[in-house]
């Protein structure tokens, strides 16, 4: 079996202003009184094919993109987010994050005492996977399932076919106060086919649903 290849974080993640939003918010959350702070840049990216009777019934793309911000202030969490990329974004998260943690310190009966963690600089960590299933044309992947759901149905005592695929991709950039920078990339995968035989004379129907669980695997799978 050969290894997986070895995969790196997607450029156009990378190209966007994660240094400066991170330095901007956690400068301001250490200025507003935060003794902990960290900061994250998330985005999901998912597509989700679905067939019946080797029929595309919907093929749905979507991209969400967002920042967030988490401090500790006089033993106290903060958390606030925003969902544009800016630097006022990033500030603003900062200091709403500072005033949580403000607000609910009267209310917190137990300060919270971070355990000691080494500081890991510029690390980046990818899944492993050999195709980046968002690199395969959508045309190819509706005729891989279809070609699955015509050879299902053409067995004995099957009717119907569905078929199904969601892919999902999470690219996270991180970054705290103690100075660890850290980006990672996930990929997953699920795969889903079912059957349905029709009983015409006694006016029912059984189906079978295959078992495969989502996998952090690429197209390959």
């Amino acid at each position: 079996m050969t290894s997986p290849t070895q995969r790196s974080v997607d450029q156009d993640f990378l190209a966007l202003p994660l240094r400066e939003l991170a330095d901007a918010s956690l400068d301001a959350a250490r200025r507003a009184g935060a003794s902990h702070a960290d900061f994250r840049i998330h985005r999901l990216v998912t597509q989700a094919l679905n067939l019946r009777d080797g029929v595309v019934q919907s093929a749905l793309d979507s991209s969400e993109i967002g920042l967030a911000v988490r401090v500790v202030v006089d033993g106290t969490w903060g958390f606030a987010s925003q969902s544009e990329l800016s630097v006022t974004a990033a500030l603003d998260a900062a200091r709403s994050a500072v005033h949580v943690a403000t607000a609910l310190r009267a209310l917190n009966r137990e300060s919270v005492e971070l355990a000691a963690e080494p500081v890991y600089r510029d690390v980046r960590w990818v899944s492993p996977y050999d195709i980046d299933p968002f690199s395969v044309p959508t045309q190819d992947k509706v005729e891989l399932l279809a070609d699955y759901s015509e050879r299902l149905r053409a067995s004995d005592g099957v009717d119907h076919v569905t078929a199904s695929v969601l892919q999902v991709k999470e690219q996270t950039f991180y970054a705290d106060l103690a100075g660890s920078t850290i980006t990672q990339q996930r990929v997953r995968l699920h795969p889903q086919f079912e059957a349905t035989t029709v009983d015409q004379s006694a006016g029912a129907f059984e189906t079978m649903r295959t078992l495969a669980p989502p996998v952090s695997r690429g197209w390959e799978y």
